[in-house]
């Protein structure tokens, strides 16, 4: 590590990712003796950075709690990784965030140095990340509101709009939020129900905390109870597949570890594959991306649209 400036930098952001650090510690990450460690904290808080100093044997520096700076330094890797992490965040269908992305793109701009600068605006320019087009959630600030009730343990009430039934209230335990094949859902308990349920963010509104708190299952994973649960819901449309591939390869596609409870039999051309959907034209277009062959079998609706899906990319050829 080469500069006093460099180093006075990086003293910073060992302070910003520790609570404490001694002296004798900050000596040994940056490479100089305590003297200078000493002298570089004399000119963060002449730059106005309130580092407090407790001596004592457990003494040592750290920023006093609350204190919030923006980032002051980037790898070329992580720029990288804030940068996709952008390009993705701007396709997952969350009007609310829109400005907020925008917003955390300017800042970073602002305090990155020009090379950084210059690479990151290059990654915007030749680089997309594809992923299922969102669908807009009915509550703008429902994603907000759910994530912090699931961090905090609170329960929450919203407004269910079914397209079978007349418009319901909910009241959930949410576990977390899941983002799979252009959807938002939130995974929880459900009062009503007695049972832990999944509902799309674009059939909720009015979310609300609740003053009732609950406790998460241990280990509980939102993102692998929606995957298996896909297979088995008794949704609208029940459909029946041959996917033309070994089991490695059909599970892969699925999103699943093993074979419990997933809608998968092994048959002689392949793995029959048995589950259900509120949507031909999503699971045509999700038959579409699957790098092996398969046969629908039923229903003919789905055959339907799995044609009209074929014509319209056809048509995007000519």
């Amino acid at each position: 590590m080469s500069g006093p400036t460099t180093r006075v930098l990086a003293a910073l952001e060992l302070l910003q990712s520790h609570q404490q650090l001694s002296g004798a510690e900050l000596a040994e990450r940056l490479g100089v003796d305590r003297r200078t460690v000493r002298r570089y904290i004399s000119v963060l808080e002449e730059l106005g950075i309130p580092v407090m100093t407790e001596q004592g044997r457990f003494g040592g520096y750290r920023l006093i709690a609350g204190f919030k700076l923006p980032p002051m330094m980037f790898t070329e890797e992580e720029s990288l990784a804030v940068s996709l992490g952008l390009l993705a965040a701007q396709q997952l269908g969350l009007a609310a965030s829109a400005p907020s992305i925008a917003s955390v793109q300017a800042k970073l701009e602002r305090v990155m140095p020009a090379n950084l600068k210059r690479r990151v605006r290059g990654i915007v320019e030749t680089t997309r990340v594809v992923l299922p087009k969102g669908e807009p959630t009915l509550d703008e600030h429902a994603p907000a509101i759910l994530t912090a009730a699931a961090e905090a343990g609170r329960c929450v009430t919203f407004l269910y709009h079914s397209p079978q039934q007349a418009v319901m209230t909910r009241i959930i335990d949410p576990y977390g939020l899941v983002f799979m094949g252009g959807r938002w859902y939130v995974i929880g308990n459900c009062h009503l129900r007695r049972a832990i349920r999944s509902f799309r963010l674009d059939r909720i509104s009015q979310v609300a905390l609740l003053a009732d708190c609950f406790q998460r299952p241990s280990g509980f994973d939102a993102a692998d109870y929606l995957r298996e649960s896909m297979c088995a819901w008794g949704q609208t449309h029940e459909v029946t597949i041959v996917l033309h591939t070994d089991k490695a390869s059909a599970l892969k596609a699925l999103g699943l570890r093993d074979m419990n409870h997933t809608g998968l039999e092994q048959v002689e051309d392949g793995m029959l594959l048995r589950t259900h959907t509120d949507s031909f034209e999503w699971f045509a277009w999700w038959l579409a991306q699957l790098p092996f062959r398969f046969s629908v079998l039923a229903p003919s609706a789905l055959k339907r649209a799995l044609q009209d899906h074929a014509n319209r990319l056809l048509e995007a050829c000519h």
